[in-house]
């Protein structure tokens, strides 16, 4: 694991220009929102237009209460009868103008409580529809794209925006509903004193700049330590897996691991804090502008009001509206800027889901042969990891007749797995090509591929689903099949292990959730092998399958596998050259190259690299 990069990326390295490039995800945002719940988004757009017109609405109304007290008061004698001045209708208008006043306050808390929910319930909706997305799309991308550690970092930001940019919409809704406020606000204030609308713009764009600036810090911190906070739940990972727990307890790596993670954690916070500070610091500042801006304009109205140029009502409607529309253009500019400031973290989703597969289709793709009436066929092909100068193999050529059984041998890093990855098309070769009767992989059907090669990797995964589902994800389409899951787990031994659960197929394996029952590496391996005889393939592959078994278990599998594999053309890679034996011929591979090939017999009587290492082995059992 690296240390601690040096920092994270400054606000300095990203231009004006990028900055504002990045609103352009905010139409894909409405997009997949809209996409999410058409009556919700209209509901929300709507209820805000209506809410929007409140404000204007409770000021002018509280206005003309005032100025019908203000006009009571000069006509009715002190101590008057209520019954009386009631009875004479002097009190209708103020009466009439209440009610609305108090319609208006119940209708703005329905207004509000009508948004949340419509909010609560769309947000919850687009999180599921991103996150169904976000697997969608990872799903669609390359093997890759999975084993580039920038890749990693790209889908970890990703994700962690998937649930967390809902608001994004929501603030963009609501600077709509606050420009049109601020219009109708604006509209009265404007009749009366024109030039404090510009005394408002003035004293906004120190806060403006501010949070433009804290925003744009923000982003750069999150985004810049994105690869710490990957090892810190890396960290949390090890420390709270049960996968780990026997080598952190025996190794004592707890206090290690206490160190490494508040490493991590400090570099992380001491950022965190001083951007915390400086915007408290000047946050104060700039509100302390805003204050001083209300005040003086307070005090103009209230010297007009003395002069006789305004009523007491109009000084309680413009001191309002003022009040209200130095919050309003605060909030407007300083939404906008933090709309910017999301669109860069929308920027981490929506890059994500512009990643490309290049392991595409062909436009008129062809159908795998079936049967296999020729041989697959590896012609001079060179491969190499992304990001990577070093061959994994190259000029390699061999081939693998129909209905014969091939094993690959060699030490790591031979190039044993990048062949099967290549044959699989997880990857495409740099050079050369693979074929099937002479039909190179890239003009094959992905799905008519995946159908007629059946492989079984070391580095299996184990599921925490039912010991059924374990099986059946083998061939999804027959998940549901318990005919054919009993029968590939009974090719791998599996069902004699499963017959051992009180739930049977339906018991929940590992250890992650409620009544989940672990296995043995062995067991799992027997769950994981049988997940590959679900697939009635052409070809079957299996790389390193039984290296968690014991040498009963591993015979009685491939003695199976040599009856199952009759009539298939099949790729076995072991490093137990016990079991190798059984395939028809052996090729023996060193630094991505064929040195030896032939029956295990004829390579045994030759003499060389594989002879050695035979020769080795076996005096390990004697």
């Amino acid at each position: 694991m690296r240390q601690p990069s040096s920092g994270p990326i400054t606000p300095d390295q990203m231009s004006f220009a990028e900055r504002m490039a990045n609103l352009r995800h905010l139409g894909s945002l409405f997009r997949q929102i809209w996409r999410t719940s058409r009556f919700l988004t209209s509901a929300s757009i709507g209820l805000r237009l209506i809410k929007a017109l409140q404000p204007v609405a409770m000021l002018y109304v509280g206005k003309l209460i005032i100025d019908e007290v203000v006009r009571l008061t000069g006509i009715v004698s002190p101590g008057a009868d209520l019954e009386t001045l009631w009875q004479s209708g002097a009190l209708a208008t103020v009466a009439v103008l209440l009610a609305l006043e108090f319609a208006l306050v119940i209708g703005n808390d329905l207004l509000t409580r009508a948004i949340s929910l419509v909010d609560s319930v769309l947000g919850e909706l687009h999180s599921n529809t991103v996150s169904v997305d976000l697997l969608r799309h990872a799903a669609r991308l390359d093997l890759l794209h999975f084993e580039s550690p920038e890749y990693q970092d790209r889908l970890e930001r990703a994700r962690r925006q998937a649930a967390s940019r809902n608001s994004v919409l929501s603030q963009i809704f609501g600077q709509a509903q606050d420009i049109i406020t601020v219009a109708t606000l604006a509209a009265g204030l404007f009749v009366y004193a024109p030039w404090l609308i510009l005394l408002l713009f003035i004293s906004m764009f120190p806060a403006v700049w501010g949070e433009q600036r804290f925003n744009l810090r923000g982003y750069a911190l999150n985004r810049g330590r994105t690869p710490e906070r990957r090892q810190l739940e890396y960290v949390r990972w090890i420390g709270a897996r049960p996968e780990t727990a026997k080598e952190v307890k025996l190794f004592g790596l707890g206090d290690f691991l206490v160190e490494r993670f508040k490493t991590l954690a400090g570099a992380i916070f001491i950022d965190n804090r001083k951007l915390a500070v400086d915007r408290a610091i000047w946050g104060g500042v700039f509100a302390a502008i805003s204050t001083l801006t209300y005040y003086g304009a307070y005090a103009y109205i209230v010297w007009r009001t003395i002069s006789g140029d305004f009523t007491i009502g109009d000084l309680a409607f413009l001191s309002g509206s003022f009040l209200r529309l130095n919050g309003l253009f605060h909030q407007i500019m300083l939404g906008f800027t933090q709309v910017a400031g999301q669109s860069l973290y929308l920027d981490d989703l929506f890059s994500f889901f512009e990643l490309k597969p290049s392991i595409v289709e062909a436009d008129d793709p062809k159908p795998f042969p079936v049967p296999i009436r020729s041989a697959i066929r590896f012609e001079n092909v060179g491969f190499r990891y992304p990001e990577s100068d070093q061959w994994a193999i190259r000029n390699l050529s061999f081939e693998i007749a129909a209905g014969e059984t091939v094993a690959l041998v060699g030490e790591n890093g031979a190039g044993k797995t990048t062949i099967v990855k290549l044959l699989t098309r997880l990857y495409d070769p740099d050079e050369g090509r693979v074929t099937v009767d002479g039909i190179d992989l890239k003009q094959m059907s992905a799905r008519s591929l995946a159908e007629n090669i059946g492989v079984i990797f070391q580095d299996f995964m184990r599921f925490s689903f039912t010991a059924g589902e374990n099986i059946g994800i083998g061939n999804i389409e027959h998940m549901e099949d318990e005919e054919r899951i009993r029968q590939a787990a009974d090719r791998s031994l599996a069902a004699d292990v499963i017959s051992g659960f009180p739930d049977g197929y339906a018991q929940v394996l590992g250890r992650l959730f409620n009544e989940g029952r672990d296995l043995s590496g062995g067991e799992w391996q027997k769950i994981a092998i049988a997940r590959g005889y679900m697939r009635d393939a052409q070809v079957m592959v299996l790389d390193e399958p039984t290296s968690a078994l014991d040498a009963r278990a591993e015979a009685e599998v491939f003695g199976r596998f040599t009856g199952l594999a009759e009539g298939k053309t099949a790729l076995l890679i072991s490093h137990r050259f016990s079991t190798v034996r059984v395939a028809d011929r052996i090729i023996v591979l060193e630094g991505g190259r064929i040195i030896e090939e032939g029956p295990h017999e004829d390579l045994v009587a030759a003499g060389g690299v594989y002879a050695d290492l035979f020769e080795i082995q076996a005096a390990g059992y004697r």
